[in-house]
């Protein structure tokens, strides 16, 4: 009979914007993406396995690549949706309220996207380490 814990599910702690060392601090000090003075402020380091957040200065710059990725495959499936169930024609301006609507939702979700695009940064970086307990913490930098 083994007492080890249960791993958290990837996609879950990803979405729920966990640290990728233990998968269960919370990588933001706010909980909400929409309190806008304070959309991006991180902790230092994770609450629970003491991973820093920031490996280096300047860490963040790189996640307006994983910004522009994920906003293109969210205008993409956008795109597929409006397509399969209303349709593009020729003959009226579906094509300008389907535009509209999507850069509407981007607009709505972007303070979600900015911790998304982070957590996902730092995820590249920093693996799962089911025994982080026993495990000293990596020093980036």
């Amino acid at each position: 009979m083994s007492t080890q814990e249960p791993r958290p599910n990837y996609l879950w702690s990803m979405l729920n914007m966990r640290c990728p060392r233990c998968r269960r601090g919370r990588l933001f000090k706010d909980y909400s993406a929409y309190n806008l003075k304070h959309t991006t402020d991180m902790n230092e380091e994770c609450p629970v396995c003491k991973q820093p957040t920031e490996l280096e200065p300047g860490f963040y710059y790189g996640t307006g690549y994983v910004s522009y990725a994920l906003s293109v495959a969210l205008i993409v499936a956008w795109f597929v949706a409006w397509w399969v169930l209303i349709g593009f024609s020729s003959e009226d301006n579906r094509i300008f309220w389907c535009l509209g609507s999507c850069i509407g939702f981007l607009f709505l979700l972007q303070p979600w996207l900015m911790r998304l695009s982070r957590t996902v940064y730092l995820w590249f970086f920093v693996r799962y380490d089911p025994h982080y307990r026993e495990h000293p913490v990596k020093k980036y930098g």
